[in-house]
């Protein structure tokens, strides 16, 4: 991939829409935009003053393809710190495409995905982690996975991760100090000095790592509705949901595979599965699907068992009560009915509710609030800097082991290896081989 050269992609989604934006950016894009686009009232040897928006026409060798509005952003005062260009014209496909294609007729070539992106972090206008904080942003499917991404974006993992380095250097200066001058720090000495901070150092990092809290954040709660067939779990997830999401009908066994459906809590994004209704059968395909409910309970972070009230307890849901795992609440559905159900004393929460009465499911949703709780700790939430965080404190323990042995000259390696990961969270060490990675995950035009 050349760095050097003009690039220009669709900045819109597709599809339909009242604004489609072409973005150019690299050294030709101020000499691309004066030659397919022609400002209103305008002398074309006129200079274009930047940053400032131009009504005028798209055209392609003297023929009009759309009017629009044009700005060319020069650099370094641009996203990318190279000149940047933007059309701005009706966001229909066809004329999108061929606007592409005339920019690409006049020198520019096709954004790889997350070029733009990249090329502002090679120019070092943002390190890495605010670069993945972009597109963070755009995938944010909840509030609280959109505030994660603004607060990455705004530097508030590269603060924490930089302050862990510097703290870091500092203990490879005191180590470098120690071998370089043994006859002024003993061994002793080094390692009584280094023990303490490489300990403080570790700690610092496990409480940025919240595993659960970034879980939460990017894929959301799951919840899970188990019961047996014919209990009202698709009216609940419907109810729930506010839409018809899952078939319900008074025949059991209607559903036979997972169904799964989102809502917004607290800011964090739930996810129901409704499940097939938990019972023996031989029936091939329900099997499967009891197998998959099985599964769906395993990694629930909630579980929500559904009873019917209007019904006596049966057998199968006794079993299922005592089968439940610690995260499971009881629910009694249909209280819009007469009541006939009466459970065991137990220390599970139980909440009643009726699926055909919305104002009745507010405890349920206050309940499962309560899983939706982050940590007022938490400092990391993408997967690939919690990875690189895991690492860096597994090399820092093994330094701490190698110095409480008394042997802190052995300890640099591991140092090393911790710096190395932390800088690969910031892009202060990384490789062509991480930033494809990285980037191949954006979208074109970002």
């Amino acid at each position: 991939m050349n760095h050097n050269d003009t690039i220009a992609a669709i900045a819109t989604a597709p599809g339909e829409g009242g604004i489609g934006i072409i973005r150019i950016s690299g050294p030709e894009a101020e000499t691309i935009l004066k030659n397919v686009f022609i400002r209103s009232g305008k002398r074309p040897e006129e200079a274009w003053e930047s940053h400032r928006m131009a009504y005028g026409y798209l055209t392609d060798h003297g023929r009009t393809l759309d009017e629009g509005m044009a700005v060319i952003m020069r650099g370094p005062r641009s996203y990318t710190r190279e000149d940047v260009a933007e059309i701005q014209l009706h966001g229909g496909s066809w004329v999108l495409q061929q606007a592409l294609a005339i920019c690409l007729d006049r020198g520019a070539r096709l954004a790889e995905p997350g070029e733009f992106t990249k090329r502002a972090f090679l120019a070092g206008r943002i390190d890495l982690a605010r670069a993945e904080a972009v597109m963070a942003l755009i995938r944010a499917r909840g509030e609280q996975q959109h505030r994660a991404a603004v607060r990455q974006m705004q530097g508030g993992v590269t603060a924490f991760v930089r302050r862990a380095a510097d703290d870091l250097y500092a203990i490879q200066a005191g180590l470098a100090a120690c071998i370089d001058y043994p006859e002024e720090i003993s061994e002793e000495e080094g390692a009584a000095e280094m023990i303490p901070r490489i300990g403080k150092l570790i700690s610092t990092l496990r409480e940025g790592i919240q595993e659960r809290s970034s879980r939460l954040i990017q894929e959301g709660l799951r919840v899970t509705l188990a019961g047996r067939p014919n209990v009202g779990k698709s009216s609940l997830l419907n109810a729930l949901l506010g839409e018809e999401r899952a078939i319900v009908t008074p025949i059991p066994g209607t559903t036979r595979d997972l169904i799964q459906g989102e809502m917004n809590l607290g800011g964090i994004r739930v996810v129901l599965t409704d499940t097939a209704g938990m019972r023996e059968t031989e029936e091939p395909v329900e099997k499967i699907g009891v197998e998959r409910s099985r599964k769906a309970l395993a990694e629930a972070d909630a579980t929500l068992l559904i009873l019917d009230g209007s019904e006596p307890l049966r057998t199968e849901d006794r079993e299922l009560m005592e089968s439940l795992p610690e995260n499971a609440a009881i629910v009694i559905n249909k209280t819009d009915l007469p009541q006939a159900l009466q459970i065991p004393e137990t220390k599970r929460t139980v909440l009643r509710c009726s699926a055909k009465q919305p104002e009745s499911l507010g405890p349920i949703r206050e309940y499962l609030i309560r899983f939706t709780a982050l940590s007022d700790r938490m400092a990391v939430t993408q997967p690939r800097h919690l990875d690189a965080m895991r690492r860096a404190v597994q090399a820092l323990e093994a330094a701490l082991e190698t110095v409480r042995e008394r042997t802190p000259d052995l300890a640099a390696t591991d140092l090393q290896t911790a710096q190395e990961a932390l800088g690969e969270i910031t892009g202060d060490r990384v490789d062509e081989k991480l930033l494809d990675a990285v980037f191949s995950q954006f979208c074109v035009g970002k």
